[in-house]
């Protein structure tokens, strides 16, 4: 049974609506699941498609912009957009600006955002990996203080 809500937690925190975000509470509320296994769960599940995403968006990106004036025309307009509306502030710092991103627990920030922030402002892999995996896992104790805390005032 374990096992099973196991699963179904990391599932959870693989998935783009809910990432660490729904699956933590999830875990600790519903299936009452420790803590400490919940957060691991959690954070690596939200991890492993972020690593995909981060790896593949630019191939993907290629390969359709070479194939379609469509794809092309869009991707363009997207990161021109962005970028003029947001590289002033991200580029002064960067890193924080990840990390933060990823970390608040709000709709629309968490792993998978953050892989695409990281696609459309230029960082590499190799450095944005790290820096949405602390964000996760900031995001993660965030979350655990949020959800006990109010669990602690509804049941006492």
């Amino acid at each position: 049974m374990l096992e099973n809500n196991l699963l179904k937690v990391f599932i959870s925190a693989m998935l783009p609506i809910t990432e660490l975000r729904g699956a933590l509470p999830l875990a600790l509320l519903h299936y009452r699941i420790d803590i400490v296994t919940a957060y691991f769960i959690t954070v690596i599940g939200n991890m492993i498609p972020v690593i995909f995403i981060v790896f593949l968006l630019d191939p993907v990106q290629k390969f359709l912009s070479s194939r379609s004036r469509l794809f092309r025309w869009f991707f363009q307009k997207l990161f021109e957009r962005t970028r003029s509306k947001h590289t002033k502030r991200f580029e002064t710092m960067e890193e924080i600006a990840l990390i933060t991103f990823v970390a608040i627990p709000l709709p629309m920030t968490g792993g998978w955002s953050g892989a695409l922030a990281a696609f459309v402002f230029g960082i590499s892999p190799k450095k944005s990996i790290p820096l949405i995996f602390l964000g996760v896992a900031i995001a993660g104790v965030i979350v655990s203080i949020l959800t006990l805390g109010v669990r602690f005032i509804i049941t006492g």
